[in-house]
């Protein structure tokens, strides 16, 4: 799954999402849940707030009373965290009138003073510092008690806020842990959702591939709905390539004929007469149906060479060729041997194939003294090589140069039309291959043709 593959770019755009979204989630969680404990502990405060008042306040005077206990050990024990004073607002007196045992001597901070807002109520809620350097959560709520409620006095009560961090840092560890998990199950389940999306491509991509190795001639079975449009069209394009193809050789064809005919009149014709005319005549129709085989060949590969599917069997094809040319060239005495890896495929039509090796070893069995050796090997996954060794007179740099361009005949004592070398350079280079000519090891002549695999 590289960088630049479909599979990569859904994955990491889901885990990119992920990796935002819990986060995101976490923060809100979080703030939720400390909302909530807050108002779980301010319903505690109050209770203690409503039973102080009632206390205070129990016979109705104007100013209030020492309260007696509220029923919570909590608020005596000295620093315990949990306090709770009752301090008059007119400014007259400096000290609150009455505090809880927990706070000894000491003084809450109020939220009034910080200038909370009140709410319809007159309560105020607020963090400050206790008395022992505590985090406290402070109730302060205004009361006026008596008839005239002349005199207002600030009822507080406070208690220590790290009950609602030790609860929220309990809370966000589980979630933490558990939004890691979800996390990774998410990304985990991503990856094989992509994966598993993806498979109808993977088996495109290897019909396709049994395609060009002809294997198979169209895509077949069923896929889903988002990609059957585009099997269709991928059978229609392959059918329609073959069709073109197909009328490409056709009008070859009809072009040789066309062509052939006249040529051989002219030919008939001329020969029907003597003279220095008729020779020249016969000699330039002989060379313009050479080109024409030349070219018209060249145009029949060239469409050949593009078509998907065409697989050829590079053992048979060679050992074919060895049993006609031991018939052949047998009398000669040459020993012809044959040695090719098995299962080696040729990525092209077998009759070029055929023509390009045909000519290579029928020229090496014509130059050879006692023995011509053929080799083929696969150089990689989509490369081989047919390796052709005489050992005859060899060829010098410069005949070797010529003997592959076009048109070109180093020997008219040998029969054929002397072209065969030319003919395979240019076949090889249409199927995007190569064609050299090297010494042989036995001082002959090595051929190398290097051709497209399947």
């Amino acid at each position: 799954m590289g960088p630049k593959s479909l599979a990569f770019r859904l994955f990491v755009s889901a885990a990119a999402w992920v990796l935002v979204v819990i986060p995101i989630a976490a923060i809100l969680l979080t703030s939720l849940y400390r909302q909530s404990i807050e108002r779980n502990f301010d319903a505690r405060l109050n209770v203690y707030m409503t039973s102080l008042i009632a206390a205070s306040t129990a016979e109705g005077g104007d100013t209030p009373e020492s309260p007696e206990s509220l029923g919570a050990p909590i608020f005596d024990i000295p620093f315990s965290g949990w306090y709770w004073q009752i301090k008059a607002l007119d400014g007259g007196q400096e000290r609150p009138l009455f505090v809880s045992g927990s706070l000894l001597d000491q003084e809450l901070d109020l939220p009034s003073k910080d200038d909370v807002p009140a709410d319809e109520t007159l309560t105020r809620r607020s963090y400050v510092t206790g008395p022992d350097d505590e985090n406290l959560r402070i109730e302060e709520r205004e009361i006026r008690p008596g008839h005239d409620g002349d005199t207002a006095y600030s009822y507080a009560v406070g208690g220590n806020a790290a009950e609602i961090d030790d609860d929220l840092a309990q809370f966000t560890t589980m979630l933490v842990l558990a939004l890691v998990i979800l996390g990774v199950g998410l990304t985990v389940a991503t990856f094989f959702q992509v994966r598993f999306g993806l498979l109808p491509l993977r088996a495109i991509r290897h019909d396709l591939a049994a395609i060009r190795s002809g294997d198979a001639e169209k895509l077949e079975g069923e896929l889903p709905d988002e990609i059957q449009p585009l099997q269709t069209e991928l059978n229609a394009l392959i059918q329609s390539n073959r069709d073109v193809v197909e009328r490409a050789r056709t009008h070859v064809g009809n072009l040789a004929h066309a062509l052939k005919t006249p040529l051989s009149v002219i030919s008939n014709e001329a020969r029907a007469h003597d003279g220095a005319l008729s020779g020249k005549v016969i000699e330039q129709a002989e060379l313009m149906r050479t080109q024409i085989t030349h070219h018209l060949d060249r145009a029949r590969v060239a469409a050949r060479s593009g078509v998907v599917g065409g697989v050829t069997e590079v053992e048979p094809t060679l050992m074919a060729l060895k049993r006609a040319l031991d018939r052949i060239y047998g009398e000669k005495g040459i020993s012809l041997t044959v040695s090719i890896d098995p299962g080696l495929k040729f990525q092209g039509e077998k009759q070029d194939f055929e023509e390009m090796t045909g000519n290579l070893i029928d020229n090496a069995c014509k130059w050879a003294k006692r023995s011509v050796t053929v080799t083929a090997r696969r150089l990689s996954e989509d490369t081989l090589s047919v390796m052709v060794d005489d050992d005859g007179p060899g060829l010098t740099r410069a005949e070797r140069e010529k003997a592959v361009q076009r048109g070109q005949r180093l020997d008219e004592s040998k029969p054929g039309s002397g072209l065969g070398l030319s003919i395979v350079a240019d076949l090889a280079h249409l199927y995007k291959g190569h064609f050299t000519l090297e010494d042989a090891r036995d001082g002959g002549l090595s051929a190398r043709l290097t051709l497209p695999a399947a």
